[in-house]
């Protein structure tokens, strides 16, 4: 079982690395294996809605996004990343995670996801919010802490003094390793996936 681990802070070893890498030790300490991603400092491209992931099952730039679209299988679960921005993920993460999921949707069913942030003092609930919308829009399990999950603090070192925060993190790594052996246990014992009915999407406006 493996879990990739989505850094959508410019910083590469900054405040949302910190809360990451204590999800990810707690993981591996459970037999679980991680694989933490960092977006950089370029710009992420963003969706342009030319629909061509529809038809070749990738998106149709050769970047990061690309590349993990064909390996989603190797993950079990995702957990996005990302500081506060003006109680809202940075563009980087909400780009990735856009082309990431847009045309993975059946892909992403069953996985588990999380999401966690890192803010100096506010904007972390909005922003956490904001990235649990990716999973619950793909029948992906959302696994839940002891409180929502973030750290505080301006410096990597303010977040290795936040010992609820960090708490937050390792409560949320045993919690993701107990479903991913509930979930691999269940398999071996019989129980699948839900069947789905077909998806309907319809509008508002009527004929």
């Amino acid at each position: 079982m493996k879990v990739l681990l989505v850094n959508g802070s410019p910083n590469e070893h900054g405040c949302t690395y910190t809360a990451l890498s204590e999800v990810a030790a707690t993981l591996q300490k459970n037999g679980i294996d991680t694989e933490i991603v960092y977006l950089g400092k370029k710009p992420v491209a963003g969706c342009i809605a030319c629909m061509k992931c529809f038809e070749t099952g990738h998106c149709f730039r050769d970047d990061l996004v690309r590349e993990l679209q064909g390996r989603l299988d190797e993950f079990n679960a995702i957990i996005l990343g990302s500081p506060v921005y003006y109680s809202n993920p940075t563009g980087q993460i909400l780009s990735f995670a856009q082309r990431l999921f847009f045309c993975k949707e059946n892909e992403m069913e069953g996985k588990l996801g999380a999401s966690v942030v890192s803010c100096r003092r506010g904007g972390a609930s909005a922003t956490f919010e904001s990235l649990n919308q990716f999973f619950t829009i793909c029948n992906m399990p959302v696994v839940s802490s002891q409180y929502w999950n973030s750290v505080h603090g301006f410096t990597p070192d303010d977040v290795r003094k936040d010992a609820e925060g960090l708490q937050t993190m390792r409560t949320l790594g045993e919690n993701m390793a107990w479903m991913l052996r509930c979930i691999e246990n269940g398999k071996k014992n019989g129980i699948s996936k839900p069947t789905y009915e077909p998806r309907l999407r319809t509008h508002f406006i009527q004929p």
